[in-house]
């Protein structure tokens, strides 16, 4: 299954292993559990520490591959071929397993050490999944550092009886000990929050000691993660607080647009963006939410956790989110066949009608998308007509499986109580309601700004961006911002990693005009 150039960039991956392990694989008659056989057996022949051993009379999920450390009995299971996205998981679980360190901090790591108690994690996840690695990753460190958590990765399209009795209609989903635990994307520092109760009091404790910041970052999508490394560059003490790395980026598929670099994928422009941050002195603090902004003896940032941080500037960099439509039903069946990446979940509507619900370019693209797995693709748009490329409309017009609907006001989602069965829309020409049965809606209509938290502290507009002059500073003295939380007209990677740069060489100005 591996080629060669692969072969060889593993065997000097394997070549730090210090400690054997064993792939444990429980095999059927598919072609899958064939497929799982061949990989263990390319990946056993790359170092003497690992060995394969075929489980004879397995009492788990058959086809399933198990990583085994013989040293601390630690155990991480794959009920999937782990490929695709996953194949990263992989590696990784075989490294961390055999000695190799974890990049995990030393506080997190005595955490995961001290965890008491036995600890059943299970994710389902679409190998297409652009999100779900970084969950499984972060799980599969738990379980190769302490013995009493194991966790299983589970194809979904794999597993489809599972699925269907869960009742799983959008991944990353995570259960523990059998109950759910967790729903699209989440962190080591929040999975630990959640099963440490004592966690987030002792973090917020060490929070409200820091001293004060020159520059407090708040956010770590592109915007913020730039404003960040032009701060350090500077010689200022600089943290940055964010919710998670990357922001939307984490949720984009295909990026072609991003000058100098021909073609990459979200999840790998936010490790390289993380990557770059760390390079510099930034107190980074993670899995943390912004509830308030109070300009008094300087700037203090209020957290969720009950933290205060003080800093004699900042820059705001919250990015948005996805849109939502406000209707009935929506938030019901949220995560129950109410979705808004098709590229995560569009695998588990295999074979079923769908709607997306926007005829924008990430609309059309999306049911461009979804066509190559589902049996129909209804797109609804508001407007008179789509708003989307020539070119993608051409091909959306070309599919045999797509139907667009405009001049569609969508106004209900239906379900029969565990999850979507059909929409209401009113055709706005006719002022009649229509009906459509189907399985999933995809939500394609846009983004809002995260600045609700703000309030009336600095200046915003209609649509809640955040009002910036050119050098990136608000209407709050020492107070910048940049990025899709702003009123910049255009919302693309490369122009929030300006406004980030501006924001901070802003504040850098603010800093020595207004010097102690």
């Amino acid at each position: 299954m591996l080629d060669n150039a692969i072969k060889q960039q593993l065997q000097s991956h394997f070549s730090q292993l210090s400690q054997s392990i064993t792939l444990v694989i429980a095999l059927d008659d598919s072609k899958k559990a064939q497929e799982i056989k061949t990989l263990a057996m390319d990946i056993a022949e790359l170092s003497p520490q690992i060995s394969v051993h075929i489980d004879d009379n397995p009492q788990g999920r058959v086809p399933q591959l198990s990583v085994v450390s013989d040293v601390r009995d630690t155990k991480i299971h794959f009920a999937a071929v782990p490929m695709g996205h996953e194949f990263t998981s992989f590696v990784l679980a075989i490294l961390h397993s055999g000695g190799h360190d974890t990049k995990i901090s030393a506080d997190e790591l005595q955490q995961v050490q001290s965890l008491e108690g036995e600890f059943v994690f299970e994710t389902y996840v679409s190998l297409s999944c652009q999100t779900c690695p970084g969950v499984v990753q972060a799980l599969n460190t738990l379980a190769a550092v302490n013995p009493n958590v194991t966790h299983t990765m589970i194809d979904g399209a794999l597993f489809q009886d599972e699925v269907k009795a869960r009742n799983i209609l959008s991944v990353p989903a995570v259960y523990l000990n059998g109950k759910p635990f967790s729903q699209g994307a989440i962190s080591l520092a929040k999975i630990l929050t959640k099963i440490d109760s004592n966690a987030s009091a002792k973090y917020a404790e060490a929070l409200n000691q820091k001293d004060p910041f020159d520059v407090l970052v708040v956010g770590a999508g592109p915007a913020g993660s730039s404003a960040a490394i032009y701060a350090a560059r500077k010689g200022l003490r600089v943290g940055l607080v964010a919710d998670r790395f990357g922001g939307q980026v984490a949720d984009t598929v295909g990026i072609e647009n991003f000058i100098s670099v021909k073609a990459t994928e979200g999840p790998t422009l936010v490790a390289q963006l993380e990557e770059h941050v760390r390079e510099y002195d930034v107190d980074i603090m993670p899995e943390q939410r912004a509830s308030k902004l109070v300009a008094d003896n300087g700037l203090q940032l209020s957290l969720d956790n009950g933290a205060v941080l003080k800093s004699k500037t900042m820059i705001l960099a919250t990015g948005a989110r996805w849109r939502e439509m406000n209707v009935p039903g929506e938030q019901e069946y949220k995560g129950h066949g109410v979705a808004y990446c098709p590229h995560c979940d569009g695998p588990l509507f295999k074979g079923k009608k769908v709607a997306v619900i926007g005829g924008g370019n990430s609309g059309i693209e999306a049911a461009l998308d979804l066509a190559n797995i589902v049996s129909h693709v209804t797109v609804l748009e508001f407007a008179p007509e789509c708003r989307a490329d020539a070119i993608l409309m051409q091909k959306a017009r070309n599919a045999n499986n797509i139907d667009i609907i405009t001049h569609a006001q969508t106004t209900e989602v239906l379900g029969d109580g565990e999850r979507v069965t059909g929409l209401n829309y009113i055709d706005r020409e006719s002022n009649t309601e229509q009906h459509i049965d189907l399985a999933g809606i995809f939500v394609q209509i846009g983004l809002v700004p995260n600045t609700e938290w703000l309030g009336d502290t600095v200046t915003t507009t209609t649509r809640g961006e955040i009002e910036v002059n050119p050098d990136g500073s608000t209407s709050l003295a020492g107070v910048y911002a940049a990025g899709d939380a702003t009123n910049t007209p255009y919302k693309q990677i490369i122009i929030a990693m300006g406004s980030g740069a501006t924001a901070s060489l802003g504040a850098f100005d603010y800093l020595l005009r207004h010097a102690d």
